[in-house]
């Protein structure tokens, strides 16, 4: 039996955008809790080369919804980066859903054997020979890459999280 590149790519980033949402629902519960100020864990790093929260949720939702557009043909939508508080980068998480649930699947299908090509922040291009490559071998790879890390942020922070946050409910 195989894999579809539907299943691979929509399948996959809808369920850990949920939950990568119930985590911040989580976040917000302990700051309340706890009278932590939710903007000092939105602005949390791991290491201070790397992204705060709100980057690496931003750059989850970007990659899925990057990855999504490129697989059907589309141009890459811009994926709103800036200052946001906790409901706002909910509301972020909603719209990549709604926008990777709207790409129609049998666009998706077809990419998986056209080029892509994907552009970063600074433009400068990265080459894949085919869709499924980009999905497997970069997207996939650099959206579970800022999932995670957005959980290690929260955890390293003290909200009360364990690996059922991260997973979510059985599927």
């Amino acid at each position: 039996m195989s894999i579809s590149i539907g299943q691979a790519s929509v399948g996959v980033f809808v369920p850990y955008l949920h939950n990568l949402s119930g985590l911040l629902d989580k976040a917000a519960d302990f700051a309340e809790a706890r009278g932590i100020e939710p903007a000092d864990l939105l602005r949390a790093r791991l290491a201070p080369d790397m992204y705060n929260l709100i980057r690496q949720v931003c750059e989850a939702n970007r990659h899925a919804t990057i990855a999504c557009a490129l697989l059907a043909g589309r141009a890459q939508p811009t994926v709103p980066d800036g200052d946001t508080d906790l409901a706002g980068l909910k509301e972020r998480i909603a719209t990549a859903i709604a926008y990777v649930r709207g790409v129609p699947g049998a666009a998706i299908e077809e990419g998986a054997a056209r080029e892509a090509v994907f552009t970063f922040r600074n433009g400068a291009t990265r080459r894949f020979d085919d869709g499924r490559s980009l999905l497997l071998t970069f997207s996939l790879p650099q959206f579970f890459f800022h999932v995670t890390t957005a959980y290690d942020i929260l955890r390293h922070a003290g909200v009360p999280l364990a690996k059922p946050d991260y997973l979510g409910v059985g599927r």
